[in-house]
């Protein structure tokens, strides 16, 4: 059964509308030219709090009965996810409680903090701090908020879809990077009910590549990730929910290398002036690589946050400087 569906996409839509920023498809003239078709871009970095998060997180919190937003939400994560969960539990009036990992960056646990949520840092990894964030949530009633497998989160993340569509109704190409499979899931759900003829094509760092995996074979595995600049997309294994979304009508998913990954971020900065995390620069990395051909196409380049540390950003230029 298809548990998300155009209708809920679009009721999405109305429910986090007051409180998104309704990010531009921007087109993009020198990526258009280097890659021999009409590039746009959909800058999600350009998202409250720097990444597509809030659109999920608000649609599943507001959606909860009064009675349930009154008790409160949990979250875990190591970045992202956390600061959308404390903006939208914050704008819904709801107290958040959010697990961290002690190694979570300092600037995105302040952040999550100034948002209002209470931060609890637990475990030096992801596991460990979603082990607690179950545990809390028995102890003290609380709901909690996936940051992928969820129908309200997957239907918060379409919206993008239909901003998508709305814009370039014509478009032959749709290009998001995937981790646990929440935001294709909603993008490819409201692109294929308005424009069936549409690619939709996924992309992972060549190290965190577990639906490439799970495609492979038929069902959700876990996989044993490697280290990646796309820190946002590397999970282990996808969600229940957004993969039979995948299965079912993505087109295609890929896979690009780490240098793939500096280039495309150090491309973003020098020729859009945007600033990418490692997985916002997913899209555009497999363009460049070639692993998507968009030659004579109108393609649309999600790139769902920027949230990168700047030392580690100003490494990779220096890289690329060398080796160009």
């Amino acid at each position: 059964m298809v548990a998300v569906t155009i209708e809920d996409i679009a009721s999405a839509r109305e429910r986090v509308r007051p409180v998104i920023r309704r990010t531009p498809l921007a087109f993009t003239h020198a990526l258009s030219g280097r890659l021999g078709g009409e590039v746009f871009l959909k800058p999600e970095m350009l998202q409250r709090t720097g990444s597509f998060k809030l659109r999920g997180a608000y649609n599943l919190i507001a959606e909860l009965p009064a009675g349930e937003r009154a008790r409160g939400v949990i979250a875990a994560s190591a970045g992202n996810h956390a600061q959308g969960v404390a903006v939208a539990a914050s704008l819904a009036g709801t107290p958040a409680t959010v697990v961290m990992p002690e190694t979570a960056p300092d600037t995105k646990i302040d952040a999550c903090r100034a948002y209002g949520a209470e931060v609890i840092l637990h475990g030096t990894h992801f596991a460990a701090a979603k082990e607690l964030a179950l545990i809390l949530q028995r102890e003290r009633g609380l709901i909690l908020v996936p940051g992928y497998d969820d129908e309200r989160i997957v239907a918060g993340q379409g919206t993008i879809g239909l901003e998508i569509l709305d814009e370039l109704p014509d478009v032959d190409i749709v290009v998001v990077p995937v981790g646990g499979g929440g935001l294709i899931a909603g993008i490819v759900v409201a692109i294929k009910a308005r424009l069936p003829r549409a690619r939709v094509v996924g992309v992972q760092a060549e190290n965190a590549a577990a639906v490439v995996a799970s495609l492979a074979a038929g069902a959700p595995v876990t996989l044993q990730l490697g280290p990646t600049l796309a820190d946002g997309t590397a999970v282990e294994r996808p969600g229940e929910v957004p993969f039979a979304l995948i299965q079912r009508y993505v087109d295609d998913v890929v896979t690009v290398s780490e240098a793939d990954i500096r280039r495309a971020m150090v491309a973003l900065l020098g020729r859009a002036k945007l600033v990418a995390e490692g997985a916002g620069a997913l899209a555009l990395a497999a363009t460049l690589s070639g692993r998507v051909d968009v030659a004579g196409k109108r393609v649309a380049l999600v790139l769902s946050g920027g949230n990168v540390d700047l030392d580690v950003l100003g490494e990779i230029c220096l890289q690329e400087s060398q080796a160009g």
